[in-house]
């Protein structure tokens, strides 16, 4: 929802700055999602008059406007709009103005011809969107006047509000008053616009009414009728008839600001006052063409299955018997109740006498049927909380209030009332305990009762409690904790101490245990499947997977030929991906986390039991596995990781290494040893990671780090260079990552092996990313960095860059 500060203040009976109008909101339950200065950026914009219109003499797309700044003057423009005649009143934004889009206007030359200013439409303006031609202003506008003054805009403040699904009242204007006038403490000042039409009886919640027909006679003889058939659907109809409506007129310059800023487009004059009261009042209305409407009836009933209308949208709808529709005296469907009308009895530029509508109708069925039909309009959001019954005749009021001033209409005298039934909502017993235990406050009854009646929570003292009664326009509230809701809300939620819970907790996760979901959820994330071999191993399973057989051999095995414990993961997880080979599932990424059980050292009787995570991927070389383990420490927060070339069992001599936090070994990283893989018929390369998670766990962390992004354009550069095979890739991703200021990211793509790189080194190609945070960086610079970078990797790592 939104709202203006200029609107919400015509029912508020003292001025109030929009900081702490902003504050109320957000204490309020309605946090203000934006605030939008408005009327800000017209300084400079002012009224003209056409004087002369003429063909530009070297474009035919533009001509040339000679405008009255009012001081008898002619001044030439040139315009690309077509839509302006000699006498014709529109906005000239003059030399030196700076539009709202940020745009200055200067002098300039047009295909020759030069131009004074720029002819402005509403959309440049920021006034609404249509960018057809230029904003036609009203004649009556005197020349020269600032655009403000002309259009009576004021510097107003916008502000868009998150509105929940129980708070029906802060659909409209008013009610976001009445909530922000009992907040801060000024008087609400109730909407009263002149009585049209003969008032109708009090409505209350748990009214019930008959329904059935009812009619009422009209000046020229004629009469018009109302007939609720689905008194279950609709509680409440009302309608008036406006005669004698100017078709010409046009909805006034205000109206259509306010309409366009709240987020509607302006259409017409009587459709525009129809929109203008529902955000104001809170209360949707339709307006019927009384031509079009047969019988001049207007019937409430459950739809026909398979009974079709075309709607406003030009889409014809189909619906069920649980639908509510409006149907005219032949019985033929109009509109869908409280949702869209329809197209057969729309206002059109020939409509004089209209038949108004307006309605309280069952918010679950509108619901339902807007649901079903996936037609969302801003009626049904309205009806679907639960709209004002008691409001429709102030609605009404102000609907021909609006129709008078702007369409020159005049009302008929007598409005027709049907009742249905409406909800119950009997008072509310609130305890004065009860309201504290759940709010954690010290309040009063008296105070309570303060808070409440601002807002229209009639709250009648027994002893210590008290019987609230539900205004009409909280369709939402019915219980004592909906009042309480209420009390909270007004009294302040900054208001209310905060309180340590105090209540007795039996069990908590470790740190190792939160750190291990996390490395789980990390490693699914990664698109791997968990492993789980067990950790008996056959004897001769070591020695295949390439490490030392010599391990803790079981007494009592479970099974003869699984006698000995693992000491790795690499056995399983090898096994694993053999298995899957074997049936030509290739590629496969697993993980496993898991016991490993070492020879114990001399001083201890039991194994050296340690827990690991492993990461084996089919298919992929070693740079895969680190690319995990830096995604690994990156999540953990550890200190300098690295890794650290070494021949290491189990893995390729020359594809794997030592991984280490702080200098200190926690695993290993590379590819499975080739021999291995041919031991287990796997035909594919496989890369491995296996880490001690109990070290990882008691590893030395860094503190959480970030940065600025860059709104500048990045410059990607990359760099292959010739390695030995003693040094890390992480090593030169390193030297390149802190080689300069300017470089953003790193990140190792290829790595090759073969003619022309010499035995005993291998490509190492890296993507390295430049940007910097104040400027775009130019060509001479990503050369000078580039250079630097490479001559820094030669150096350090004894490294030669590939041509």
């Amino acid at each position: 929802m939104k709202v203006l500060s200029t609107w919400l203040h015509e029912f508020l009976d003292a001025e109030v700055s929009p900081e702490v109008i902003a504050d109320a909101f957000d204490d309020l339950g309605t946090p203000v999602e934006e605030e939008v200065r408005l009327g800000e950026g017209l300084a400079g914009i002012e009224v003209v008059r056409v004087v002369g219109l003429r063909p530009h003499p070297n474009a035919d797309k533009i001509q040339l406007v000679d405008v009255d700044r009012g001081d008898g003057e002619a001044l030439q423009i040139c315009c690309g709009a077509f839509n302006m005649a000699v006498g014709d009143h529109i906005p000239l934004a003059t030399l030196g103005t700076v539009m709202p889009g940020g745009m200055k206007i200067e002098r300039r030359k047009l295909r020759g011809e030069w131009s004074n200013g720029m002819l402005c439409s509403a959309r440049e303006l920021g006034l609404n969107e249509d960018h057809e031609g230029i904003f036609i202003l009203e004649p009556t506008t005197v020349p020269g006047t600032p655009l403000a003054d002309a259009l009576g805009i004021d510097p107003d403040v916008l502000w868009e509000l998150e509105v929940n699904p129980n708070r029906p009242d802060a659909m409209s204007v008013v009610g976001l008053a009445r909530d922000v006038a009992a907040k801060v403490g000024v008087g609400f000042v109730a909407p009263a616009p002149p009585v049209a039409a003969g008032p109708g009886e009090p409505v209350g919640w748990g009214a019930t009414g008959s329904g059935g027909a009812a009619g009422a006679a009209l000046s020229d003889g004629g009469a018009f009728t109302v007939d609720v058939a689905a008194t279950d659907g609709c509680g409440r109809f009302v309608a008036r008839v406006l005669r004698g409506l100017d078709p010409t007129a046009t909805s006034p310059a205000w109206m259509q600001h306010r309409l366009t800023e709240l987020g509607m487009r302006p259409i017409s004059a009587l459709v525009d006052i129809s929109n203008y009261v529902m955000l104001e009042q809170g209360t949707p209305n339709h307006p019927y063409d009384m031509a079009k409407v047969a019988g001049s009836t207007l019937r409430v009933r459950w739809a026909s299955a398979g009974e079709q209308l075309v709607t406003l949208d030009d889409v014809t709808r189909t619906f069920t018997a649980d639908d509510l529709l409006i149907c005219d005296g032949d019985d033929r469907a109009v509109g869908i109740a409280g949702i869209m009308g329809g197209a057969a009895c729309e206002i059109g530029p020939e409509t004089t006498d209209v038949l108004l509508e307006l309605a309280w109708f069952d918010p679950t069925a509108i619901s339902r049927s807007s649901r079903r039909l996936g037609l969302r309009s801003e009626a049904s959001a309205r009806f679907e909380k639960g709209c004002d019954p008691a409001a429709l005749d102030v609605a009404a009021d102000r609907f021909c209030q609006l129709a008078a001033e702007i369409c020159g209409a005049t009302t008929e005298p007598a409005q027709v009332d049907v009742r249905g039934a409406l909800p119950d909502r009997p008072p509310v017993r609130v305890r004065t305990a009860r309201v504290n235990a759940l709010l954690g406050t010290d309040l009063s009854a008296a105070r309570i009762g303060e808070l409440l009646e601002p807002i229209g929570f009639r709250a009648e003292p027994v002893g210590d409690d008290h019987d609230v009664s539900i205004p009409t326009w909280r369709f939402d509230s019915a219980t004592e904790i909906d009042v309480v809701e209420e009390v909270g809300r007004h009294h302040g939620y900054r208001n209310i101490a905060n309180r340590e819970l105090t209540e007795p907790r039996t069990g908590h996760l470790t740190d190792a245990q939160q750190q291990r979901r996390g490395v789980r959820r990390l490693l699914c994330g990664l698109g791997l499947a968990e492993a789980l071999p067990l950790p008996f191993l056959a004897p001769g399973q070591l020695a295949d997977a390439g490490l030392d057989p010599t391990g803790i051999e079981l007494v009592n095995p479970l099974v003869a030929e699984e006698s000995v414990l693992r000491t790795a993961l690499l056995p399983g997880l090898v096994a694993a991906v053999a298995r899957n080979h074997a049936r030509r599932q290739l590629g496969v990424g697993l993980w496993e986390i898991g016991h490993v059980f070492l020879p114990p050292p001399p001083d201890q009787l039991l194994p050296d039991e340690r827990e690991h995570v492993a990461v084996v991927l089919a298919g992929r070389e070693a740079p895969a596995a680190v690319e995990v383990w830096q995604i690994l420490a990156d999540h953990l927060r550890l200190a300098d990781p690295a890794v650290r070339n070494a021949d290491l069992p189990g893995l390729h001599p020359t594809r794997g290494g030592q991984v280490t936090v702080a200098g200190e070994a926690v695993g290993i990283v590379g590819e499975i040893d080739p021999a291995v893989l041919d031991r287990h018929d796997v035909a594919e390369r496989v890369a491995y990671l296996e880490v001690d998670l109990g070290r990882l766990y008691d590893a030395p962390r860094r503190s959480q780090a970030y940065r600025q992004i860059s709104r500048f354009p990045a410059s990607d550069i990359d760099l292959a260079f010739e390695v030995p095979d003693a040094v890390s890739a992480i090593a030169v991703e390193r030297t390149l990552a802190g080689g300069d200021e300017l470089v953003w990211s790193v990140r190792l793509f290829d790595v090759y092996r073969g003619p022309p790189v010499a035995d005993g080194s291998r490509s190492l190609a890296f993507a390295v990313r430049l940007q910097a945070l104040d400027r775009t960086l130019t060509d001479a610079e990503v050369a000078e960095v580039r250079t630097r970078l490479v001559a820094l990797v030669e150096s350090t790592h004894g490294a030669s860059l590939r041509g």
